[in-house]
């Protein structure tokens, strides 16, 4: 077997990577942040050979888009290359040593000088390049030192002399959120005139050589390879693999599923408050409630309060914001090493809330208006891509709490006013929540009675992609679960028709019979009276003699006579001319 510095390194850092990358022979996708030390070393390596340009031109090759962030790499390289290229001199860059036991590169392989600049025949000094502040490690590592070695031993006659590291430090400051761009690129320059590579001489060390033929041996006879945790596990190439498991990223087999069971589910359950959602919830299975409110008084689930959290260690005091708690918690159940089956989130507003002020924060604002070009869509991507893991999580229930929001009105056209009920979260985050999940469900409270609604219509806000006739249950778990059991029986017979059939179901889009109830599709259906939205469909037509706005001349679909084009020749074609609403001239 062939061995390297790093194939052993590996090894010692971690057997279970070790195994995947040199046994498995795995590959992963090159990560494309702006600070990946593989591809800022190249650079390093290219500008120190070849010059500051091809150093940014190889960077520059590794994205397949340049941000601000590789930009603000690029000043970086341009300040410390020159500084690190006047320390070493002339010689062979990237000289390969190899055998049938070791491979290496050595960095430079600089010819030794005399006293009159002559060169010395055959004595060299071996430099190796680092992009690091870890001055320390570099040191005590053994590279340098196979590179002697080995060197030698392949090319009789020829000596090393010493053995140098070149540390190029690197600046990792990150931009305030009090400062521009343009500030921070000059704080850059300042920092990187401030900082200086420093050549880092080490003395041959035989007994290190010793030592990592030894390494070798046990990494050749290895039989088992356990992970080896330390905190260069974020770093590592292989991390989700090693924290998913041997099924990531696996392809599943090419064979339909059975969807006669329903194995997980997500509901989006709302009400007014003391209308016993938190008391509903508590019934599923094995639950853990992520708590806003510390309305936990009345029931026995275990919970996490999900609020800020103030420490005081001495004079020093540490604020934690709700929001990183709640994304804590979130990257501890995704390991899913525990019991629960049931994930509540409760109230799901007060969630977003939080997550608000923490974005205030980050962005150093105080409100959304502060600038309204962005605060508002960071905000709420913030929340609903971390909302998209908690309905992702591997648990088997996943249920979201909110409050019933009555204060709002709708106008009717004919001038009435209706009360709208929905949750009381913002709409646009309302209806994406909407779309994550199986059900959105009112609970209804009239005089004792408590009931489950899955009714939707132009006052209230509800339904789901469940196919069932149900669409009021009373407050009970196991009613609840009659209605899955209901949606499964209607999927599977759906299918069942469609595959006898040949033809694809339009169950969703029938007209239901008179003493039939409306499906859990509600949200997706006309309402009743469809009079009004007839009229106003016919009212919108255009004032102008210009085409709809989705008529677009240069793609070649809009003809002036103002319809799409299909090529169609005039003695079949029916000309339809469109419906365009003319301003009567107004008469003195």
């Amino acid at each position: 077997m062939q061995v390297s510095h790093s194939r052993v390194e590996c090894f010692g850092n971690c057997p279970y990577k070790f195994k995947l990358h040199y046994i498995d022979d795995l590959r992963t996708i090159k990560a494309d942040n702006a600070d990946n030390a593989l591809f800022l070393g190249t650079a390093l390596h290219t500008g120190l050979e070849k010059g500051v340009e091809a150093a940014i031109k190889e960077y520059y090759m590794q994205f397949p888009i340049i941000t601000d962030a590789h930009i603000n790499e690029v000043i970086k390289l341009e300040l410390l290359i020159p500084k690190a290229a006047a320390l070493i001199p002339k010689g062979f860059n990237e000289v390969l040593i190899e055998d049938e036991d070791f491979k290496g590169f050595i960095d430079l392989l600089a010819p030794v000088t005399g006293f009159h600049n002559e060169t010395v025949p055959d004595v060299y000094d071996i430099y190796d390049f680092k992009y690091s502040n870890n001055v320390e490690h570099y040191k005590d590592s053994v590279q340098v030192h196979l590179y002697k070695y080995f060197f030698e031993k392949l090319n009789p006659g020829k000596k090393i002399r010493k053995l140098f590291y070149l540390c190029v430090p690197k600046v990792t400051s990150k931009q305030k959120k009090t400062e521009s761009l343009q500030e921070f690129r000059t704080r850059i320059q300042d920092e990187c005139k401030n900082v200086e590579p420093k050549l880092i001489e080490v003395g041959y060390d035989e007994a290190k050589v010793i030592d990592w033929l030894f390494r070798v041996k046990h990494m050749t006879e290895a039989t088992e390879f356990p992970q080896k945790q330390s905190w260069l596990c974020k770093y590592c190439e292989f991390y989700d693999y090693c924290q998913e498991g041997i099924d990531f990223m696996v392809l599943p087999k090419n064979e339909r599923r059975s969807i006669e069971q329903i194995q997980k589910k997500v509901i989006w359950i709302y009400g007014a408050p003391f209308s016993g959602k938190t008391t509903f919830a508590n019934q599923f299975p094995d639950p853990l409630m992520l708590n806003t409110d510390g309305n936990i008084k009345f029931v026995d689930a275990p919970y996490i309060a999900i609020k800020d959290q103030i420490e005081v260690v001495g004079r020093m005091t540490k604020k934690t914001q709700g929001w990183q708690i709640f994304k804590d918690v979130i990257d501890e159940l995704e390991k899913q090493k525990n019991t629960f089956k049931t994930i509540i989130i409760d109230l799901l507003e007060d969630v977003y809330e939080q997550c608000r002020l923490y974005m205030y924060e980050k962005l150093g604002i105080t409100h959304e208006s502060d600038d309204s070009y962005r605060a508002w869509d960071k905000v709420r991507t913030e929340f609903l891509s971390t909302l998209k893991r908690v309905v992702n999580l591997d648990y088997s229930n996943i249920v979201l709490i909110s409050h019933e929001d009555m204060t709002k009105d709708i106008t009717k056209k004919s001038g009435d006013k209706i009360t709208a009920i929905k949750p009381n979260i913002q709409d646009k985050v309302a209806n994406k929540v909407a779309g994550m999940v199986d059900i959105v469900a009112r609970i209804v409270v009239d005089d004792n009675k408590r009931t489950i609604s899955f009714k939707s219509d132009e006052v209230t806000f509800g339904g789901g992609r469940l196919l069932t006739k149900t669409n009021e249950i009373p407050l009970d778990y196991n009613a609840f679960l009659n209605v899955y059991e209901e949606a499964n029986a209607a999927a599977a017979e759906e299918m069942t028709v469609e595959k006898s059939s040949g033809r694809k179901s339009t169950a969703k889009h029938e007209k239901p019979a008179e003493n039939d109830s409306p499906d859990l599709i509600l949200a997706e259906e006309p309402a009743e009276n469809n009079s009004e939205q007839r009229e106003v469909k016919e009212d919108t037509t255009d004032e102008t003699d210009t085409p709809p706005f989705d008529i677009e001349p240069e793609k070649g679909n809009w003809t002036p006579g103002g319809g799409k084009d299909d090529s169609a020749p005039k003695e079949e074609r029916v000309e339809e001319k469109p419906k365009v609403r003319t301003r009567k001239r107004r008469e003195n």
